[in-house]
C-alpha cells in the first residue's frame, strides 16, 4: 500500500513538473512569436532558453508592405505569445493581431514608450513613426515594458527573466554610448543622413545628425520628380558627398537621385548600405539588434567623417 502511494505521488510530482507557462503544455518550452528581427533579438536575450523564439519577417524584409502568409497564420494559432512593434510598422498584419489579442497574450512594444517621445510624420498627417528602435535609449524602454510584462506571463522564469533583462539594459547602454562617440566625431557640417524613406529620425534625434528621407516614414508612400530634384539640390548645396541605400528597400528612388547630381556636376556617391527594417542574416554580427547598429553607425562614420 505505501510502495503504490509513493508511486502515485511521484507521478503527481512529474506531472506537475512538466507544465509550462502560460498554456499548461507538458514538455514543452513557451513558443513566443514575434513580428520584426529586431524584437526576435530582444525576447531571446531575455527569455533565454526557456523560451522558443520564432520571427515571422526575416532579413531584408519591409514590415510596412508585409502581408500574412498561410505559415504565418498557422504560427499565430501556434503561439503562446506574440510581440509586435505597433505604432502602425505591421501595417497589413495589425487587423489580424489585434483579433488574436482577444484569446491569447499579445505584447505591443510601442506602447511602453512614452507618446510624448513618439515621433510624427512630417508627410503623413499625425501617422507615428514607428521606428523606435534607431534610438537606442528609447528601444532599451520598451524592450523593459517586454520584459515586465513576460515576468507576469511566465511566472516560472520571472527571475531568470529579470536577472537577463537587467544584463540586455546594460549591454545597450554600452552601445548607445558607443554610437553616440562614433556619431560625434563626424563633422557638424558633414553630419547629414540622407536614405531612400525615413527610417532614421529616431537615430538624427538621438546622436545629433540631420536625417532626410526621400520618402516618408512608410515605404508606402510614393515619391516624384519634384522630390528627387529637391533632395538633388539640398545635396549639391550642402555639399554632400555620400548618400545610403537600405537593406530592405529598393535604392531605385536614390539611383534617381544620384544621376540628377551628376547631371548637374556634382559626384555623390553610395555611402554603404544600412539596416533600416530589419536586421542582417541570422548567425552573422549583423543578425543581432547590436549588430545592426554598430554595422549602421561605422558605415556612417566611414563614410561622412
Amino acid at each position: 500500500m505505501r510502495r503504490h502511494l509513493i508511486s502515485i505521488l511521484g507521478l503527481i510530482s512529474i506531472l506537475t513538473a512538466c507544465q509550462s507557462e502560460p498554456n499548461g503544455k507538458k514538455n514543452e518550452r513557451t513558443l513566443i512569436l514575434t513580428t520584426t528581427g529586431m524584437l526576435g533579438d530582444a525576447v531571446k536575450n531575455l527569455c533565454g532558453p526557456s523560451a522558443e523564439v520564432k520571427v515571422m519577417m526575416g532579413p531584408g524584409v519591409d514590415p510596412h508592405l508585409y502581408k500574412a502568409s498561410q505559415g504565418d497564420m498557422q504560427l499565430i494559432s501556434e503561439a503562446d505569445i506574440i510581440v509586435y512593434n505597433g505604432l502602425h510598422l505591421e501595417g497589413k498584419l495589425v487587423e489580424i493581431l489585434e483579433k488574436t489579442a482577444r484569446t491569447k497574450p499579445v505584447i505591443v512594444a510601442g506602447e511602453f514608450i512614452d507618446k510624448s517621445q513618439v515621433l510624427v510624420s512630417e508627410n503623413a498627417g499625425s501617422a507615428p513613426d514607428p521606428h523606435i528602435w534607431m534610438n537606442v535609449d528609447l528601444w532599451s524602454a520598451a524592450i523593459s515594458g517586454v520584459a515586465d510584462t513576460l515576468e507576469k506571463l511566465i511566472p516560472a522564469n520571472a527571475e531568470q527573466i529579470k536577472a537577463n533583462a537587467d544584463t540586455y539594459s546594460a549591454k545597450l547602454g554600452r552601445l548607445n554610448a558607443e554610437i553616440d562617440s562614433l556619431i560625434h566625431q563626424i563633422p557638424e557640417s558633414g553630419r547629414v543622413l540622407i536614405t531612400s524613406h525615413d527610417a532614421f529620425r529616431y537615430f538624427g534625434e538621438a546622436y545629433s545628425i540631420e536625417v532626410k528621407g526621400l520618402q516618408g516614414i512608410s515605404t508606402v508612400s510614393e515619391y516624384g520628380l519634384r522630390d528627387v530634384s529637391d533632395m538633388a539640390n539640398l545635396i549639391i548645396d550642402r555639399k554632400i558627398k555620400s548618400v545610403f541605400i537600405e537593406t530592405s528597400v529598393s535604392s531605385k528612388s536614390l539611383q534617381s537621385v544620384i544621376s540628377t547630381c551628376q547631371a548637374k556636376g556634382w559626384n555623390v556617391k553610395i555611402g554603404g548600405t544600412l539596416y533600416s527594417d530589419s536586421m542582417g542574416e541570422d548567425g552573422t554580427p549583423d543578425g543581432t539588434y547590436e549588430g545592426m547598429l554598430r554595422h549602421n553607425a561605422l558605415t556612417i562614420f566611414e563614410a561622412l567623417k
